[in-house]
């Protein structure tokens, strides 16, 4: 039997690492191959101060950091679609990941669907007020519905609200001019109640850190947190299952611990 295969979808390079790095490293300790999809390289970012990484290199530096970072975490394949990342706010410009259509970008992942054939997806749940990441979320939902493959199961990688407003509450004392913040309170991250399975994923929180400082070009959103609060995100993945729709009993399994049938 091969190994079974999972593709995660994200928007900008980093997201794999800050989003879905635990999850990565425990899917590739089970046996799993994995790959990564990127919808852009980041251009839109904020150059971390004193790192020496200008807006001009950014583009390069990002993409290299996040396939140095998947190349830790244990990725297989690592894909670009090669959009502009839109930024959180203001007039996209031309090639703009928010300006791509909705099917034109569900048609090139599912283009990734059918050439890597995983038998789970999972993508960030956009829960964040980050515009790119709720149209990849979108897309990529479209995208396992219209595939001809046959996904065995699709997760959002949550951000429950109950630790998203922890993080707002401390962010508004250090970075009250985050562009995160301008989110209402009230819709960041995901009910506690729709996360439908958890995952202990404490063993590979050192080298989550490893992956994290290799994308030296940003400031990850767990810099400066009290340690409950950092290990609240980092030592434990929340997924909502899409598909199929979950039973009380199919939605607590450890989807990487029990290999699907190939």
């Amino acid at each position: 039997m091969s190994e079974p295969r999972l593709l995660v979808v994200v928007a900008h390079p980093d997201d794999e690492t800050f989003g879905c790095g635990s999850l990565l490293l425990h899917a590739a300790d089970h046996g799993w191959r994995t790959s990564v999809c990127c919808a852009t390289r980041g251009e839109a970012g904020e150059p971390a101060a004193g790192r020496g990484i200008t807006r001009d290199a950014l583009p390069q530096a990002r993409e290299r950091e996040l396939r140095d970072a998947a190349r830790l975490l244990g990725v297989e394949h690592v894909v670009l679609l090669d959009h502009r990342d839109s930024g959180m706010a203001g007039d996209p410009e031309p090639g703009a990941l928010v300006a791509v259509t909705l099917e034109e970008l569900a048609t090139q992942i599912q283009a990734e669907l059918e050439r890597l054939r995983p038998q789970v997806v999972v993508t960030l749940d956009g829960s964040d007020g980050h515009r790119d990441h709720a149209h990849v979320k979108d897309a990529t939902i479209r995208a396992v519905e219209q595939t001809s493959w046959h996904v065995d199961r699709l997760y959002l990688q949550c951000l429950p609200r109950s630790l998203l407003q922890r993080w707002a509450d401390h962010r508004r004392t250090i970075d009250p001019d985050s562009p995160y913040l301008d989110v209402e309170a009230a819709e960041l991250g995901t009910p506690d109640d729709r996360i439908t399975t958890t995952i202990d994923t404490s063993p590979w929180l050192a080298r989550r850190w490893e992956a994290i400082a290799l994308h030296r070009s940003q400031r990850s959103p767990y810099d400066d947190l009290p340690e409950e609060l950092a290990s609240g995100f980092l030592t434990c993945e929340h997924l909502r299952q899409l598909r199929p729709p979950p039973t009380d009993t199919r939605a607590q399994l450890d989807p990487f611990a029990h290999r699907p049938a190939i």
